[in-house]
């Protein structure tokens, strides 16, 4: 039975690759990692604002003037706060490399077209063997069009498809008007893969306070579902590597991406919560559902469900929208007060 993939053109022993966070921190967790079937590991990003900061001045400078700025700039986390520093970051990707044998998937994290976008070069000769391109940002001005957002996120990308000849995906946000065509957009200038999607995080509001509280919630299978939207609509119409990343915690989450078009499937909540181990169960079930089902190869069920088979992907979307707002055939309460 083979369950090797391709991803962004690197060979992988299975699709099961986790994702960029704290799990690429530590040199032992990788090991366990990778002895767990990891086939790739992405390490967690290295922020716009923190090489332009360190770019601009010295750690304890930065410490010491951080609110004589502008005062947006006391929105961003103070230098001590990053967990890498930009030359530890470096110094963990030749780490990872002499420590483990599969590939190291470096992280870049940015919003708009400036020198930060150099660093893809120094990532480069460190030994990255690929590197994803975090684009996250967020619309709040009135003024600003969505073409405008695309058009930058092409334009980083391009610059940093020029800067190096590393294999690049782009990690993406869900909110956007035609993933598919912006998907387009970004091989047209050189990308290899996207990455669908980015988590958004979502602070609460404390009333006592009446402040801002930021969240962070681990995601859960029902996440998955927006992915599995995507993946089958790109799949099969575009030549981008494509890797799921958010809600995948089972084996079964996993099968589903795959056969939605995933060429690799990023981890991150399910490690956090059950540990590296954790890689080893959903490969050994993976593998008992293919003998199962009589599938051979993790590629002849990579796609078998996307929307190439579909003459009207569009109507059948809208079918099922409609059939969803449609389904609901229980009682409705006689008495709605609360208890």
């Amino acid at each position: 039975m083979n369950l090797g993939t391709t991803y962004l053109g690197m060979k992988l022993a299975n699709p099961f690759v986790p994702g960029a966070s704290p799990l690429a921190d530590d040199l032992d967790t990788v090991r366990r990692l990778e002895d767990a079937g990891a086939a790739a590991i992405v390490m967690r990003s290295l922020f716009q604002e923190q090489i332009e900061g360190e770019h601009y001045t010295s750690l304890e400078h930065h410490e010491m003037h951080a609110n004589s700025f502008a005062e947006a700039s006391s929105f961003f986390p103070g230098v001590s706060e990053f967990h890498l520093t930009c030359d530890a970051y470096l110094t963990q990707i030749q780490q990872l490399k002499r420590t483990v044998g599969i590939p190291v998937i470096a992280s870049l994290n940015g919003s708009a077209t400036s020198g930060w976008i150099e660093y893809a070069k120094l990532i480069e000769q460190a030994g990255a063997d690929a590197l994803e391109l975090n684009v996250y940002h967020v619309a709040t001005q009135t003024s600003e069009t969505a073409q405008n957002i695309e058009t930058r996120i092409r334009q980083v990308a391009q610059q940093v498809r020029e800067m190096v000849q590393l294999p690049l995906a782009v990690k993406l946000s869900p909110f956007f008007t035609s993933v598919p065509n912006l998907a387009m957009e970004l091989r047209s200038v050189g990308v290899d893969g996207v990455v669908l999607f980015n988590r958004f995080y979502q602070p609460d509001i404390d009333l006592s306070l009446l402040s801002v509280v930021p969240q962070l919630h681990l995601s859960d299978s029902s996440e998955l579902l927006l992915r599995l939207r995507w993946l089958a609509i790109l799949s099969g119409r575009c030549s981008l590597s494509l890797a799921c990343s958010g809600g995948v915690h089972t084996a079964t989450d996993a099968i589903k991406a795959l056969m939605c078009g995933a060429h690799a499937v990023q981890l991150v909540s399910a490690l956090l919560k059950h540990g590296p181990g954790h890689l080893r169960v959903l490969l050994d079930n993976l593998q008992k559902w293919m003998e199962d089902n009589e599938y051979d190869s993790v590629r002849q069920m990579q796609g078998s469900l996307n929307l190439t088979r579909c003459p009207n992907p569009a109507n059948f979307e809208r079918g099922n929208y409609m059939r969803v707002l449609n389904s609901w055939h229980g009682r409705i309460p006689v008495n709605s007060e609360s208890l």
